[in-house]
Formats: C-alpha cells, sequence, structure tokens
C-alpha cells in the first residue's frame, strides 16, 4: 500500500511524494546482475506495483518507484526497457510523475479479465545522473471484476455496479464545508479491517479540546488516497445519508453493515469516482488518482508518448 496519512485528510498534502509507493512491496527480481558492471552505483527499482500474482481493478495503473531519481534525458530510455504485455492488447503509456515515480495506465480502463506482465530489464539502463541498472523485474498479475463505485456528494448516495450491472446504492455522508471530500476517480489503494485515524496526522488539529479533534480506530477502511481520505464506517457519523447534516473531515462514511458490505466487494484497483465536492479532484499522484488526468495531459508527461501492449 501507499504510505500516507491515516485519517481523513482534510488538511493533509494535496501532492503525494515520490517515494510514496514504499510499502507496496519489494519488486521481484527475474534477473541475474549484469557479468560487466557498468561504472557507477546500481540503479535500483524500489517498488513496483501491483505485485506480482495479484488481481486487481480496471483502474488500477503500473506504478515503478525508483530508489534515486530519473533525469529528464534518460526516461525516454528508460521507458523502452519497461514493456508492457496484455492478454487484450490495449492503448496505453507512462506518465512521470516527480522523478522517482513512473505510473503506466491504459488510455481507457483495462478490460476485466485481462493479464498483465511487466518487464523492466533495467540491465545497463542509465538514469541519467551516474547510475545504471544491473537487474531486470517481472511482475505479472490480472484484471478481475469490472467493480465501480459512483458517489454523489450532493446526493448522499454511493451507487455500486459489477461488471456493467447495478449491484446496490448505499447512503454515504461525504466531506463538510471546512473539510470537503476530493473529487474525481481514484483506484483504491488498498484496504484494512481497522485504521487509527487522528486528526493531528493530517494537520487538522491537534488540539484535544478541539470540536475538530479525533483519536480514533475504526473499521472497514477502503484507502483511496495518500493524504488520508477512506470510505469507512465512523462512530461520530453512525447513520451516514440525507437525513443526516452531519459532514466529514474529508471521507466518505457508510453505516457499518454498508462499509463491512462495500470492504467484501473491493479490490485494489477498483475505480471509486466521487462528484459534486467543491474540492476539486485530487492530484493524480496523492495515491493511484492517474484517471484524474486527461488523456492529452497523460501524454505530456510521457517520453515515449502512446503505445500498444504487446502481446501476451
Amino acid at each position: 500500500m501507499l504510505v500516507g496519512a491515516s485519517a481523513c485528510g482534510g488538511g493533509g498534502s494535496d501532492k503525494a511524494s515520490g517515494d510514496d509507493a514504499k510499502a507496496s512491496g519489494k519488486p521481484s527480481a527475474s534477473a541475474s546482475p549484469s557479468p560487466t558492471k557498468p561504472a557507477g552505483p546500481p540503479m535500483l527499482l524500489e517498488t513496483i506495483t501491483p505485485q506480482t500474482g495479484t488481481t486487481v481493478g480496471v483502474a488500477m495503473p503500473i506504478s515503478v518507484i525508483f530508489t534515486n531519481p530519473v533525469a529528464a534525458k534518460a526516461r525516454a530510455d528508460v521507458e523502452k526497457h519497461m514493456k508492457v504485455s496484455a492478454s487484450q492488447p490495449v492503448a496505453g503509456a507512462w506518465h512521470w510523475m516527480g522523478d522517482k515515480r513512473a505510473d503506466w495506465r491504459p488510455k481507457n480502463y483495462w478490460p476485466s479479465g485481462t493479464t498483465v506482465k511487466i518487464d523492466a530489464d533495467m540491465t545497463g539502463v542509465s538514469n541519467g545522473n551516474g547510475r545504471y541498472g544491473v537487474h531486470g523485474y517481472t511482475h505479472t498479475f490480472k484484471i478481475g471484476d469490472d467493480v465501480r463505485a459512483d458517489v454523489s456528494v450532493t446526493g448522499h448516495t454511493m451507487k455500486v455496479t459489477r461488471n456493467g450491472a447495478p449491484v446496490r446504492t448505499l447512503s454515504i455522508n461525504a466531506g463538510s464545508a471546512e473539510y470537503p471530500t476530493w473529487d474525481g476517480t481514484m483506484a483504491v489503494i488498498d484496504k484494512q479491517e481497522k485504521v487509527h485515524m487522528t486528526s493531528c496526522s493530517v494537520g487538522i488539529s491537534c488540539d484535544k479540546g478541539s470540536p475538530n479533534y479525533y483519536d480514533l480506530t475504526l473499521p472497514w477502511d477502503i484507502h483511496l488516497t495518500q493524504s488520508g481520505t477512506y470510505v469507512h464506517y465512523s462512530t461520530g457519523d453512525p447513520n451516514p445519508g440525507s437525513g443526516s447534516a452531519r459532514g466529514s473531515h474529508g471521507c466518505v462514511h457508510l453505516s457499518l453493515p454498508d462499509a463491512k458490505w462495500f470492504y467484501d466487494q473491493v479490490k485494489q484497483g477498483d475505480p471509486v469516482t466521487i462528484t459534486g465536492s467543491p474540492r476539486g479532484k485530487a492530484p493524480a499522484d496523492n495515491g493511484y488518482a492517474d484517471f484524474n488526468l486527461g488523456w492529452d495531459q497523460w501524454l505530456a508527461g510521457s517520453a515515449t508518448g502512446e503505445q500498444t501492449t504487446s502481446a501476451l
């Protein structure tokens, strides 16, 4: 999972840091070091997400985190050595989020049932800053059922679909006027049965006497942004919906039974799309909000442009 704030994030950072995937699991090496060691220290990958062998949602990008900055002049060569293959061909592209993170996403969502493979053959590849790759890395994962959640902040509803068919409409409360929820599409980062959330951790309030202070461990948590947005149950808002005027500190609140049901439905990479909030769209690197960039914006951050996946 992405490393980030552990609460609703009304006052958290709007941007994810360059090393925001350090907790997402170690990449698996697929090649031995080159027999001829290039000059300079090694260029290594911190993580590749999704982890190999996992099943993820249709909005999940491939996210590669480098241990050291990659210079702009080296990015085209690095991209060319990170080959994406799929059992169903899709158009997509790499996009750099700072100098340590590169994400590959399809132009549109992945087709459900697709098997995807990334071969990052970094052996001998320069990062433009005096470092050279000494390993290859391979991850293979699968795209599962097309599960989507569409949240209306003003309508106090969340509509859940699976493979295009409506499943349930749930009552929700989103952020207050003071602490609005992020708009846009955010792919699920991860989920946890319990998360310890504090107002201090996201810069809302560290004053125990403040009405906005909280220090709670809450259940059935779906993680949406690194700055601390979750879909979950809150003891302070047990019956969310249009009849409740109470807003959150930026999270999306469900009742306890609905939170448990939703937790059981979703997986990493499923898109949660929020509309009707005045805050605007979450930045693309605030978790996996890659689809908040239009395709032209996405290509503007690519060194090699649009490509079609190789056959797998």
